[in-house]
């Protein structure tokens, strides 16, 4: 079996939040292979996890892709990552074959998947465009863990998850594919916070959700992280803002200085992305304006509106609502390439410690080393995982499935994966919202 098929029997998809089905990116020669061990949100921790502990898997992942691709191997981590850099080092050499260990600084966002690739290797991704034209490949380091295991004919089943923030205990938590967000915050000791709110991913560029979710939200593979904040936590209170009320402001306060346009990294790599023009087209009454498609190119990282704006607005939700409304209309993106937005680059990458102060997330370890092993007796598995078409279930309710089952399938054709029951049980539902499976003896 070809490497691309058993990526595809074990239904792995992209780790780091995006969730594109990894079979995909098989397809055809590359002259790199980066594998993404940045994990640039604040109050993430996985994907260290897996670098300090698994690293064996993260390199043979790598290995195997590479030589697939006829690539060249880089694992890109930062270089304040010392206990990463060590275990990674100590893999490389214990197996045959070109790997190579690229250091990066810690800025935000430097595990964006297009700042990588400039930073790595000093070259633009086509703005709207992918990758795979510079002859590129890109691969979180838990995907390329997935992929050693895959190789070993283990399916995608669980995966690490941060749970940090406003919980007593913090952890990275093992649990399995379509575990409850309840389930995971009560593994890191529950929530200290009296008006919670649940963020899906990291806080910048994660889901915030209500409270109400937690008995019902299944965990994906693409989710790395689980957060509790405050409801009154700066990020929770802009999150609830409705886009109509950020409209008005837009139109009253902006006082296009221009600071969220020179901080944007996209920008910074050269795209025609100014976040202070898509603001000047809202307040001077026009809303979106369909000739400029800047907001096609926003990668949506939350610096514009979350660091660099002094009035407190919120370029980012703003294009948002534009790229939404540009999207409709069939629009594309502006395809030139500025060389001077990449000479202003060097100094106005944000650190991450200033970041994370601006945030007001100090009060929560950046670093998380303790472990939870999750076995719950019922999880929601989720029939699309990122990227593409949901998967079809071929199981229904009443079914006994055994741990690895395929329980939803797509065609290996198509944009999606194929899901597996995270562990063995019967299941009691199968909807919109995903599959449920209890484990045997399991009161409803």
């Amino acid at each position: 079996m070809s490497l691309l098929d058993q990526v595809f029997a074990a239904g792995v998809v992209g780790a780091g939040g995006a969730g594109f089905p990894t079979h995909r990116k098989l397809t055809g020669p590359a002259q790199w292979l980066i594998v993404n061990g940045v994990e640039c949100e604040p109050l993430l921790a996985s994907d260290r996890h897996v670098m300090r502990h698994h690293g064996d898997q993260v390199v043979a992942g790598a290995r195997a892709v590479a030589q697939a691709l006829g690539a060249r191997a880089l694992i890109a981590t930062k270089r304040t990552y010392g206990r990463e850099l060590a275990a990674l080092t100590a893999a490389i050499a214990a197996q045959p074959g070109e790997v190579e260990l690229r250091p990066v600084d810690s800025f935000y966002p430097a595990g964006d998947e297009q700042t990588l690739i400039f930073e790595l290797t000093g070259r633009t991704t086509p703005p709207g465009g992918l990758p795979a034209a510079l002859g590129v490949v890109v691969v979180n380091v838990t995907t390329a863990r997935n992929i050693a295991l895959a190789m070993a004919g283990q399916p995608v089943t669980r995966r690490l998850v941060t749970v940090n923030g406003a919980v007593a205990r913090p952890a990275v938590v093992d649990a399995p594919v379509g575990a409850l967000a309840a389930d995971l915050v009560a593994a890191a000791g529950g929530a200290t916070a009296a008006d919670p709110v649940l963020v899906r991913g990291g806080p910048l560029m994660g889901r915030y959700l209500p409270w109400s979710e937690a008995d019902r939200l299944g965990l994906g593979k693409a989710d790395g992280g689980l957060l509790v904040l405050p409801g009154q936590h700066r990020l929770a209170l802009q999150a609830a803002r409705p886009v109509e009320q950020l409209l008005r402001q837009a139109q009253s306060a902006c006082v296009q200085c221009q600071a969220c346009t020179d901080l944007c990294p996209r920008y910074l790599i050269g795209h025609q992305i100014r976040p202070h023009l898509v603001m000047r087209a809202t307040f001077a009454g026009g809303g979106v304006d369909p000739g400029l498609t800047d907001p096609l190119l926003c990668c949506e990282c939350g610096l514009c509106e979350l660091f660099a704006c002094p009035m407190g607005l919120s370029p980012r939700r703003i294009i948002q609502y534009a790229k939404g409304t540009l999207r409709a209309a069939g629009a594309r993106p502006e395809p030139l390439v500025h060389p001077e937005q990449q000479a202003e680059r060097p100094g106005r990458r944000v650190p991450q410690s200033r970041l994370i102060a601006r945030l007001d997330l100090e009060r929560y370890p950046n670093q998380v080393d303790r472990l939870v092993v999750l076995e719950p007796d019922r999880v929601v598995v989720p029939l699309r995982h990122g990227v593409g078409r949901a998967a079809e279930p071929v199981v229904e309710a009443g079914q006994a499935v055994a741990l690895g089952q395929v329980i939803a399938q797509v065609g290996l054709d198509e944009i999606g994966c194929l899901v597996h029951a995270s562990i063995a049980g019967r299941v009691a539902q199968v909807g919109a919202a995903g599959i449920v499976i209890e484990r045997e003896g399991t009161t409803p």
